[in-house]
C-alpha cells in the first residue's frame, strides 16, 4: 500500500491547481479518497466532532445490509433457470450461472452512474460522493436478471440526472433514485419488466409443461379473476416445476420468481437488521410502513369481494418487493421525513398506499414502486405539519 500511496503523492501535482489536469481534480480526489483515509482534520478552533460514521461509512454499511439480498439473488436466478428446463445443478451451477446474469447489471448501474456522477463533478467542481455506491446496487437488485443491459444503463444515467443531479446532487433529492430507475423502465419498457416471461432467465432452452414465469402477485391476482381461493392456488402453481412454489413458507425464504434482490423476505430482514443494529436505518418507518400494510391487507380481506381481496393479510409481506422497498427504500434518509413523528406517518401511509394500490389496480400488481415514490413527494408535506403542530403546542405552553 505504500507503493500506492507514492505513487498518487507524486501524482497529485498535476491535478491540483495549476496543474495540466487540474480540471480533472475532483476525480483524483475520488480515488485518492477511495483507497485511503483523507489527511484533512479540523481546525484547531470552532466546532470539534468526534464520531466514527460519516457519509461514506454509511453508504457502505447499507451495501453491506444489501449483500444477502444479493448473494440469494445470484443463486436463486440460476436456481429457477434449472427448475424452469427441468434439469438437476448443484449448487455451484446454479450460483456460476446467476452469477454470469447478474454481474453485468451490477458493473453497468455502477459504470453508467458513475459516469454520470463524476460528470457533474467536473462541471460544478465539487468532490465525487458517495450517495452512488448505494443506488448502484439497488437497481440490479430491482430489475429482473433478464433486464437487457443497455436498459439497465438508460434507466441508471436517467433516474441519477433527473431525480437527482437536477435537485443539486446527493442529500438535495427528493425522489428515490433506484426507485425512479425502476419506474422509468416500468413505464418505458414495461414488456421487459412485468408481465410472466421476464422472470426467468430460459436462455435457449424450452420450459418444462406446465411452468408458468408468474410471480406470486400475477397469481394471486389471477385468482381473483377466477373465482379461485387465492392460497390454494398459490400452493397448486407450477406443480409441476416444483411442489408448493407459491406456499407462505417458500415465498419468505424467495425460491420464487421476482426481481433479483427481492424474492426473500428473510435475506431482506437480515439486512434490516444490520441498518437497525448500525443505527443507519429508522426503525419507525419500517414498523409502521409493515404494519400499516398489513393493517390495509387487513381490512381488506373483511371487505373481501374477490378471493385476492380474501387472502390472508401476512401474505402480503412475503409476496413482491414490500419488504424489499421498506427496507432499503422508504428508508432512505434523503427522500424520507425528516421529523420523528412524521417518520410514523410516513411509513404507515407507505404500507397503506402499497396495499390499496396493489389489490385494486391490476394495472400495478406491485404497490410498492409508486407508493414510495408518491409518499417521498409529500414527506416534506408532513414535516412541515407535524414542525407547525409542535411549534403551535410550544406557543400555547408560553402563554400559560
Amino acid at each position: 500500500m505504500e507503493f500506492l500511496r507514492n505513487l498518487l503523492d507524486k501524482q497529485k501535482p498535476l491535478f491540483q491547481k495549476g496543474g495540466k489536469l487540474e480540471n480533472l481534480y475532483y476525480l483524483y480526489e475520488a480515488g485518492e479518497t477511495f483507497l485511503f483515509s483523507p489527511k484533512h482534520t479540523t481546525g484547531p478552533r470552532g466546532a470539534q466532532v468526534k464520531d466514527a460514521i460519516d457519509l461514506k461509512r454509511m453508504m457502505i454499511t447499507v451495501v453491506i445490509a444489501m449483500i444477502p439480498c444479493l448473494l440469494f439473488g445470484i443463486y436463486n436466478t440460476g436456481h429457477m433457470h434449472f427448475l424452469a428446463v427441468g434439469e438437476a445443478a448443484s449448487f455451484g451451477d446454479k450460483f456460476i450461472l446467476g452469477l454470469t446474469l447478474v454481474l453485468p447489471i451490477v458493473i453497468v448501474a455502477y459504470a453508467a452512474g458513475g459516469l454520470v456522477e463524476a460528470t457533474f463533478a467536473v462541471i460544478r467542481k465539487h468532490p465525487i460522493n458517495e450517495g452512488f455506491l448505494v443506488t448502484g446496487m439497488l437497481i440490479p437488485l430491482v430489475v429482473p436478471a433478464t433486464t437487457p443491459l443497455w436498459q439497465v444503463a438508460l434507466a441508471t444515467v436517467f433516474a441519477v440526472v433527473i431525480a437527482k443531479e437536477v435537485f443539486g446532487g446527493t442529500g438535495m433529492n427528493i425522489l428515490n433514485v433506484a426507485m425512479t430507475a425502476r419506474a422509468f423502465l416500468y413505464f418505458a419498457y414495461p414488456a421487459q419488466i412485468s408481465g410472466d416471461q421476464v422472470w426467468t432467465y430460459l436462455g435457449d432452452k424450452t420450459p418444462i409443461d406446465g411452468f408458468s414465469g408468474a410471480t406470486a402477485l400475477a397469481v394471486a391476482y389471477q385468482s381473483g379473476q377466477e373465482g379461485v381461493n387465492a392460497v390454494a392456488n398459490l400452493a397448486s402453481h407450477n406443480t409441476a416445476v416444483m411442489d408448493d412454489m407459491f406456499s407462505f413458507a417458500n415465498m419468505f425464504f424467495g425460491f420464487i420468481p421476482g426481481s433479483i434482490g427481492e424474492t426473500s423476505t428473510l435475506m431482506v430482514l437480515l439486512g434490516a437488521a444490520i441498518l437497525l443494529f448500525t443505527g443507519v436505518a429508522s426503525w419507525k418507518i419500517m414498523v409502521s410502513a409493515f404494519g400499516g400494510a398489513y393493517i390495509m391487507a387487513a381490512v381488506m380481506q373483511l371487505l373481501a369481494v374477490n378471493e385476492f381481496m380474501a387472502m390472508p393479510a401476512h401474505y402480503h409481506l412475503v409476496m413482491g418487493g414490500i419488504a424489499f422497498g421498506i427496507v432499503f427504500m422508504a428508508t432512505d434518509p434523503v427522500s424520507a421525513a425528516q421529523t420523528e413523528s412524521g417518520k410514523w406517518v410516513y411509513g404507515l401511509l407507505i404500507g397503506v398506499l402499497t396495499i390499496i394500490i396493489r389489490v385494486t389496480n391490476p394495472a400495478y400488481p406491485e404497490g410498492i414502486m409508486l407508493a414510495v415514490l408518491f409518499m417521498n413527494v409529500f414527506a416534506p408535506l408532513i414535516d412541515h405539519y407535524v414542525v407547525k403542530a409542535n411549534k403551535k403546542r410550544r406557543l400555547q405552553r408560553a402563554t400559560v
